[in-house]
Protein backbone atom coordinates (compact mmCIF):
# COMPACT_ATOMS: atom_id res chain seq x y z
CA UNK A 1 0.00 0.00 0.00
CA UNK A 2 2.75 2.44 1.00
CA UNK A 3 4.47 2.30 -2.37
CA UNK A 4 1.22 3.26 -4.09
CA UNK A 5 0.38 6.27 -1.89
CA UNK A 6 1.70 8.83 -4.35
CA UNK A 7 -0.02 7.20 -7.32
CA UNK A 8 -3.25 6.82 -5.34
CA UNK A 9 -3.19 10.50 -4.31
CA UNK A 10 -2.52 11.75 -7.83
CA UNK A 11 -5.27 9.51 -9.20
CA UNK A 12 -7.70 10.96 -6.65
CA UNK A 13 -6.59 14.49 -7.51
CA UNK A 14 -7.20 13.93 -11.22
CA UNK A 15 -10.51 12.11 -10.76
CA UNK A 16 -9.21 8.66 -11.68
CA UNK A 17 -10.08 5.39 -9.88
CA UNK A 18 -8.31 4.88 -6.55
CA UNK A 19 -7.48 1.92 -4.32
CA UNK A 20 -8.79 3.83 -1.32
CA UNK A 21 -9.80 7.43 -0.74
CA UNK A 22 -6.60 9.13 0.48
CA UNK A 23 -6.52 10.29 4.11
CA UNK A 24 -4.17 13.23 4.61
CA UNK A 25 -3.92 16.98 5.11
CA UNK A 26 -3.48 19.61 2.42
CA UNK A 27 -3.21 22.40 5.02
CA UNK A 28 -1.03 23.26 8.05
CA UNK A 29 0.29 20.19 9.89
CA UNK A 30 2.67 21.34 12.63
CA UNK A 31 1.64 20.23 16.13
CA UNK A 32 3.43 20.66 19.45
CA UNK A 33 3.31 16.93 20.16
CA UNK A 34 5.09 16.10 16.91
CA UNK A 35 7.56 18.95 17.47
CA UNK A 36 8.48 17.40 20.81
CA UNK A 37 8.79 13.92 19.33
CA UNK A 38 11.00 15.03 16.44
CA UNK A 39 13.02 17.83 18.03
CA UNK A 40 11.95 20.06 15.14
CA UNK A 41 9.93 22.90 16.64
CA UNK A 42 8.59 26.26 15.59
CA UNK A 43 9.71 28.95 15.08
CA UNK A 44 13.01 27.39 13.94
CA UNK A 45 11.21 24.93 11.65
CA UNK A 46 9.87 27.86 9.61
CA UNK A 47 13.40 28.82 8.53
CA UNK A 48 15.61 25.76 9.04
CA UNK A 49 15.14 23.39 6.06
CA UNK A 50 16.33 20.32 7.98
CA UNK A 51 13.83 20.93 10.79
CA UNK A 52 11.09 21.86 8.33
CA UNK A 53 11.55 18.54 6.55
CA UNK A 54 11.91 16.51 9.75
CA UNK A 55 8.62 17.84 11.15
CA UNK A 56 6.87 17.34 7.81
CA UNK A 57 7.88 13.70 7.33
CA UNK A 58 6.62 12.92 10.86
CA UNK A 59 3.09 13.32 9.58
CA UNK A 60 3.56 10.17 7.59
CA UNK A 61 5.97 8.23 9.78
CA UNK A 62 4.35 8.98 13.15
CA UNK A 63 0.83 10.24 12.49
CA UNK A 64 0.18 7.90 9.58
CA UNK A 65 -1.11 10.50 7.13
CA UNK A 66 -0.78 9.48 3.49
CA UNK A 67 1.04 12.61 2.36
CA UNK A 68 3.63 15.07 3.57
CA UNK A 69 2.71 18.76 3.76
CA UNK A 70 5.01 21.72 4.37
CA UNK A 71 5.75 24.59 5.27
CA UNK A 72 3.64 25.79 8.20
CA UNK A 73 2.54 29.36 7.51
CA UNK A 74 1.22 31.78 4.90
CA UNK A 75 3.80 34.52 5.20
CA UNK A 76 6.68 33.36 2.98
CA UNK A 77 5.72 35.42 -0.06
CA UNK A 78 4.53 38.36 2.05
CA UNK A 79 8.01 38.54 3.56
CA UNK A 80 9.67 38.59 0.14
CA UNK A 81 7.38 41.49 -0.82
CA UNK A 82 8.57 43.60 2.10
CA UNK A 83 6.17 42.75 4.92
CA UNK A 84 7.58 42.58 8.42
CA UNK A 85 6.75 39.17 9.88
CA UNK A 86 6.49 38.11 13.51
CA UNK A 87 7.83 34.55 13.51
CA UNK A 88 5.59 33.37 16.32
CA UNK A 89 6.31 30.74 18.95
CA UNK A 90 6.18 26.98 19.35
CA UNK A 91 2.38 27.07 19.24
CA UNK A 92 1.66 30.29 17.32
CA UNK A 93 2.16 30.64 13.57
CA UNK A 94 3.99 33.57 11.96
CA UNK A 95 1.93 36.68 11.23
CA UNK A 96 2.27 39.77 9.07
CA UNK A 97 2.98 43.03 10.94
CA UNK A 98 3.24 45.61 8.17
CA UNK A 99 1.62 46.37 4.82
CA UNK A 100 4.17 48.13 2.61
CA UNK A 101 1.74 48.85 -0.24
CA UNK A 102 -1.25 50.09 1.74
CA UNK A 103 -1.16 53.43 -0.11
CA UNK A 104 -1.36 51.92 -3.58
CA UNK A 105 0.64 50.07 -6.24
CA UNK A 106 3.44 52.62 -6.67
CA UNK A 107 6.78 50.75 -6.89
CA UNK A 108 4.92 47.42 -6.76
CA UNK A 109 6.74 44.63 -8.52
CA UNK A 110 8.19 41.15 -8.15
CA UNK A 111 11.58 41.38 -6.43
CA UNK A 112 14.64 40.63 -8.54
CA UNK A 113 16.19 37.26 -7.75
CA UNK A 114 12.93 36.26 -6.07
CA UNK A 115 14.06 32.71 -5.34
CA UNK A 116 16.95 34.00 -3.23
CA UNK A 117 14.75 36.18 -1.03
CA UNK A 118 13.56 35.59 2.54
CA UNK A 119 12.67 32.01 3.43
CA UNK A 120 12.17 30.82 -0.13
CA UNK A 121 15.63 29.15 -0.26
CA UNK A 122 14.81 27.29 2.98
CA UNK A 123 11.51 25.99 1.58
CA UNK A 124 13.17 24.89 -1.66
CA UNK A 125 15.95 23.14 0.25
CA UNK A 126 13.37 21.42 2.48
CA UNK A 127 11.66 20.20 -0.70
CA UNK A 128 14.88 18.62 -1.88
CA UNK A 129 15.50 17.03 1.53
CA UNK A 130 11.98 15.59 1.60
CA UNK A 131 12.28 14.19 -1.91
CA UNK A 132 15.52 12.49 -0.87
CA UNK A 133 13.90 11.10 2.31
CA UNK A 134 10.92 9.77 0.39
CA UNK A 135 12.81 8.22 -2.49
CA UNK A 136 15.56 6.57 -0.46
CA UNK A 137 13.55 4.79 2.23
CA UNK A 138 12.96 1.37 0.69
CA UNK A 139 11.65 2.95 -2.49
CA UNK A 140 8.75 4.68 -0.79
CA UNK A 141 6.80 7.17 -2.87
CA UNK A 142 4.80 9.39 -0.54
CA UNK A 143 3.05 12.39 -2.09
CA UNK A 144 4.67 15.72 -1.31
CA UNK A 145 2.25 18.66 -0.97
CA UNK A 146 3.75 22.15 -0.85
CA UNK A 147 1.73 24.99 0.62
CA UNK A 148 1.86 28.66 -0.33
CA UNK A 149 -0.22 31.81 -0.23
CA UNK A 150 -2.45 32.55 -3.19
CA UNK A 151 -2.58 35.93 -4.95
CA UNK A 152 -5.49 37.29 -2.92
CA UNK A 153 -3.72 36.42 0.33
CA UNK A 154 -0.51 38.09 -0.81
CA UNK A 155 -2.57 41.12 -1.90
CA UNK A 156 -4.25 41.44 1.50
CA UNK A 157 -0.93 41.00 3.29
CA UNK A 158 0.94 43.69 1.41
CA UNK A 159 -1.96 46.16 1.14
CA UNK A 160 -4.45 45.20 3.92
CA UNK A 161 -7.85 43.56 3.51
CA UNK A 162 -9.84 46.79 3.69
CA UNK A 163 -7.88 48.33 0.81
CA UNK A 164 -8.27 45.19 -1.28
CA UNK A 165 -12.04 45.36 -0.91
CA UNK A 166 -12.31 49.12 -1.40
CA UNK A 167 -10.12 49.13 -4.49
CA UNK A 168 -12.07 46.20 -5.99
CA UNK A 169 -15.12 48.47 -6.10
CA UNK A 170 -13.73 51.99 -6.35
CA UNK A 171 -10.31 51.64 -7.97
CA UNK A 172 -10.44 48.58 -10.22
CA UNK A 173 -7.19 49.64 -11.91
CA UNK A 174 -5.43 49.38 -8.52
CA UNK A 175 -7.07 46.02 -7.87
CA UNK A 176 -6.03 44.61 -11.23
CA UNK A 177 -2.46 45.87 -10.85
CA UNK A 178 -2.12 44.12 -7.50
CA UNK A 179 -3.72 40.91 -8.76
CA UNK A 180 -1.46 40.93 -11.83
CA UNK A 181 1.70 41.22 -9.75
CA UNK A 182 0.61 38.81 -7.02
CA UNK A 183 -0.50 36.20 -9.54
CA UNK A 184 2.78 36.30 -11.44
CA UNK A 185 4.64 36.10 -8.11
CA UNK A 186 2.67 32.98 -7.18
CA UNK A 187 3.19 31.41 -10.60
CA UNK A 188 6.98 31.80 -10.41
CA UNK A 189 7.22 30.42 -6.89
CA UNK A 190 4.76 27.57 -7.48
CA UNK A 191 6.47 26.42 -10.66
CA UNK A 192 9.80 26.39 -8.82
CA UNK A 193 8.34 24.21 -6.05
CA UNK A 194 7.24 21.72 -8.71
CA UNK A 195 10.66 21.88 -10.35
CA UNK A 196 12.21 20.93 -7.00
CA UNK A 197 10.00 17.86 -6.61
CA UNK A 198 6.62 18.79 -5.12
CA UNK A 199 3.77 16.57 -6.37
CA UNK A 200 0.97 19.06 -5.73
CA UNK A 201 0.48 22.55 -4.41
CA UNK A 202 -2.16 23.65 -1.90
CA UNK A 203 -2.98 27.34 -2.11
CA UNK A 204 -5.06 28.66 0.79
CA UNK A 205 -6.63 31.81 -0.63
CA UNK A 206 -9.79 33.79 -0.74
CA UNK A 207 -10.62 33.99 2.96
CA UNK A 208 -12.42 37.20 2.05
CA UNK A 209 -14.47 35.12 -0.39
CA UNK A 210 -15.46 32.62 2.28
CA UNK A 211 -16.27 35.44 4.70
CA UNK A 212 -18.64 36.83 2.03
CA UNK A 213 -17.02 40.26 2.19
CA UNK A 214 -16.23 40.15 -1.54
CA UNK A 215 -19.17 40.69 -3.92
CA UNK A 216 -19.76 37.79 -6.33
CA UNK A 217 -19.26 40.13 -9.30
CA UNK A 218 -15.70 40.90 -8.15
CA UNK A 219 -14.91 37.20 -7.82
CA UNK A 220 -16.32 36.47 -11.27
CA UNK A 221 -14.91 39.46 -13.16
CA UNK A 222 -11.75 40.46 -11.31
CA UNK A 223 -10.42 37.36 -9.52
CA UNK A 224 -11.47 34.42 -11.67
CA UNK A 225 -9.38 35.49 -14.71
CA UNK A 226 -6.23 35.55 -12.58
CA UNK A 227 -7.00 32.18 -11.01
CA UNK A 228 -7.47 30.75 -14.49
CA UNK A 229 -4.14 32.19 -15.58
CA UNK A 230 -2.39 30.70 -12.55
CA UNK A 231 -3.86 27.24 -13.13
CA UNK A 232 -2.96 27.40 -16.80
CA UNK A 233 0.66 28.50 -16.29
CA UNK A 234 1.74 26.55 -13.19
CA UNK A 235 3.41 23.27 -14.16
CA UNK A 236 1.60 20.95 -11.74
CA UNK A 237 -1.73 20.28 -9.98
CA UNK A 238 -3.04 23.08 -7.75
CA UNK A 239 -5.48 22.64 -4.87
CA UNK A 240 -7.42 25.71 -3.75
CA UNK A 241 -8.28 25.87 -0.05
CA UNK A 242 -11.04 28.28 0.91
CA UNK A 243 -11.73 29.21 4.53
CA UNK A 244 -15.22 30.07 5.74
CA UNK A 245 -18.59 29.42 4.15
CA UNK A 246 -17.62 29.51 0.50
CA UNK A 247 -20.67 27.57 -0.70
CA UNK A 248 -22.07 30.34 -2.91
CA UNK A 249 -18.72 30.80 -4.63
CA UNK A 250 -17.84 27.18 -5.35
CA UNK A 251 -19.33 27.05 -8.83
CA UNK A 252 -17.24 30.02 -9.94
CA UNK A 253 -14.12 28.72 -8.22
CA UNK A 254 -14.52 25.27 -9.77
CA UNK A 255 -14.45 26.85 -13.23
CA UNK A 256 -10.92 28.23 -12.75
CA UNK A 257 -8.96 25.05 -13.46
CA UNK A 258 -7.99 23.90 -9.96
CA UNK A 259 -7.61 20.13 -9.71
CA UNK A 260 -9.35 20.16 -6.33
CA UNK A 261 -11.01 22.47 -3.83
CA UNK A 262 -10.56 22.04 -0.08
CA UNK A 263 -13.41 23.31 2.10
CA UNK A 264 -14.16 23.90 5.76
CA UNK A 265 -16.84 22.10 7.75
CA UNK A 266 -19.06 25.20 7.42
CA UNK A 267 -19.81 24.09 3.86
CA UNK A 268 -22.31 21.30 3.21
CA UNK A 269 -20.58 18.50 1.32
CA UNK A 270 -23.79 17.73 -0.56
CA UNK A 271 -24.16 21.33 -1.70
CA UNK A 272 -20.45 21.54 -2.51
CA UNK A 273 -20.58 18.47 -4.73
CA UNK A 274 -23.59 19.86 -6.55
CA UNK A 275 -21.86 23.21 -7.10
CA UNK A 276 -18.53 21.77 -8.21
CA UNK A 277 -19.81 18.87 -10.31
CA UNK A 278 -17.01 17.06 -12.09
CA UNK A 279 -14.94 20.20 -12.70
CA UNK A 280 -12.78 19.66 -9.59
CA UNK A 281 -12.31 17.13 -6.82
CA UNK A 282 -13.59 17.81 -3.31
CA UNK A 283 -11.31 17.70 -0.24
CA UNK A 284 -12.39 17.91 3.40
CA UNK A 285 -13.86 18.56 5.72
CA UNK A 286 -13.45 17.24 9.29
CA UNK A 287 -13.60 20.11 11.78
CA UNK A 288 -10.06 21.03 12.89
CA UNK A 289 -11.27 22.72 16.08
CA UNK A 290 -14.48 21.08 17.31
CA UNK A 291 -13.43 17.55 16.43
CA UNK A 292 -9.67 17.30 15.89
CA UNK A 293 -8.58 19.70 18.62
CA UNK A 294 -11.30 19.31 21.25
CA UNK A 295 -12.98 16.03 20.35
CA UNK A 296 -12.15 12.39 20.98
CA UNK A 297 -10.85 9.71 18.61
CA UNK A 298 -14.36 8.24 18.44
CA UNK A 299 -15.87 11.61 17.55
CA UNK A 300 -13.11 12.08 15.01
CA UNK A 301 -13.89 8.75 13.38
CA UNK A 302 -17.63 9.41 13.30
CA UNK A 303 -17.20 12.74 11.51
CA UNK A 304 -14.61 11.35 9.12
CA UNK A 305 -16.94 8.53 8.13
CA UNK A 306 -19.72 11.04 7.50
CA UNK A 307 -17.40 12.89 5.12
CA UNK A 308 -16.56 9.68 3.30
CA UNK A 309 -20.21 8.72 2.98
CA UNK A 310 -20.99 12.20 1.66
CA UNK A 311 -18.57 11.62 -1.20
CA UNK A 312 -15.31 13.47 -0.56
CA UNK A 313 -12.58 12.58 -3.04
CA UNK A 314 -9.85 13.08 -0.44
CA UNK A 315 -10.46 12.88 3.32
CA UNK A 316 -8.77 15.71 5.19
CA UNK A 317 -9.20 18.30 7.95
CA UNK A 318 -11.32 21.24 6.87
CA UNK A 319 -8.52 23.73 7.57
CA UNK A 320 -5.08 24.00 9.16
CA UNK A 321 -4.52 21.73 12.16
CA UNK A 322 -4.19 23.57 15.48
CA UNK A 323 -0.74 23.14 17.10
CA UNK A 324 -2.32 21.71 20.26
CA UNK A 325 -4.19 18.92 18.45
CA UNK A 326 -3.58 15.52 20.14
CA UNK A 327 -1.85 12.84 18.12
CA UNK A 328 -4.52 10.28 19.05
CA UNK A 329 -7.15 12.33 17.23
CA UNK A 330 -4.89 12.83 14.23
CA UNK A 331 -4.21 9.11 13.87
CA UNK A 332 -7.95 8.43 14.02
CA UNK A 333 -8.41 10.02 10.58
CA UNK A 334 -6.66 7.20 8.72
CA UNK A 335 -8.14 4.61 11.09
CA UNK A 336 -11.63 5.92 10.31
CA UNK A 337 -11.03 5.62 6.56
CA UNK A 338 -9.87 2.01 6.97
CA UNK A 339 -12.83 1.13 9.21
CA UNK A 340 -15.26 2.75 6.76
CA UNK A 341 -14.14 0.44 3.99
CA UNK A 342 -14.51 -2.61 6.26
CA UNK A 343 -17.98 -1.53 7.39
CA UNK A 344 -18.99 -0.83 3.81
CA UNK A 345 -18.06 -4.38 2.92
Amino acid sequence: MEKSLRKNFLNALHGNPVNRIPALSVTQTGTVELMDMTGAAWPEAHSDPEKMAKLAIAWHEIAGFEAVHYPYCLTVLAETMGCDVRMGTKDIQPSVLSHPFSKGPENLGIPENLLEKGRIPAVLKATEILVDMIENKKGRKIPLIAGMEGPLTVFTHIAEIKNCLIWALKKPDYFNTFMETCTELCIEYASTLFDHGADALCMPDGGIVGSRMMPPSVLEDSVKPFYKRLCRKVNGPVILHICGDAGDSLRTLSECGFEAISIEEKVSLKAAKEAIGDRARLIGNVSPSRTLLFGTPDAMKAEAKQCLSAGVDILAPGCGIAPGTPLSNIRALVEARDEWYVEKG
